[in-house]
């Protein structure tokens, strides 16, 4: 193999894992408001945890002692 062929390999997997993670990104982001969106899970109360993080501060979610 020459360096130009090389050099092409090297543009085409970076184009290949690009668009493999712009379309995991973008799967996951319409998975998460999909979710929202039917009430499985309520991203907006997360959105408080970072300024309320004290040990005294209401909980996100209720704990779940039970072991599975």
């Amino acid at each position: 193999m020459t360096a130009e062929h090389i050099e092409y390999l090297r543009i085409g997997v970076y184009f290949v894992v690009t668009l493999l993670l712009i379309v995991f990104l973008y799967s996951y982001a319409f998975s998460m408001w999909k979710k929202q969106r039917t009430g499985a899970k309520d991203y907006e109360k997360y959105g408080s945890l970072a300024v309320n993080d004290d040990l005294n501060d209401e909980l996100v979610e209720p704990r779940n002692k039970q072991k599975e």
